[in-house]
């Protein structure tokens, strides 16, 4: 490419991450309701939702074939994912096991 790692390119921040969703619906739920993120304007070219907070945006993008997209049923550490920091792992596996009012059902994994 040319540019070796003496003279990177000057880039601030992450700006956000697309991720292409079997169910804009279910994963907006979750990434509202569940992540706290909340929706912010964005062009209606194509269907899907953009989600702010936390200096995150997150673009979800309805799949043109649902179908044909992999089952995920566990989390593949070697796999393409995001990972947030949280203030008590504790806490949110508890929230996400059931365990807490507001608790989150387990088909709501996307």
């Amino acid at each position: 490419m040319g540019m070796g790692m003496n003279n990177p390119l000057p880039l601030k921040s992450l700006n956000h991450i697309s991720l292409v969703c079997r169910s804009v619906e279910k994963s907006l739920d979750f990434y509202q309701y569940v992540l706290g993120f909340f929706p912010i304007c964005r062009p209606g070219s194509f269907d899907g939702a953009w989600l702010f907070r936390y200096g995150i945006g997150i673009h979800l993008l309805q799949s043109e074939d649902p179908e044909s997209m992999p089952k995920i049923n566990e989390i593949n550490p070697k796999d393409n994912h995001i990972s947030f920091q949280c203030e008590s792992m504790a806490m949110v596996e508890k929230k996400l096991k059931g365990g807490e009012e507001g608790a989150v059902d387990g088909d709501s994994f996307y």
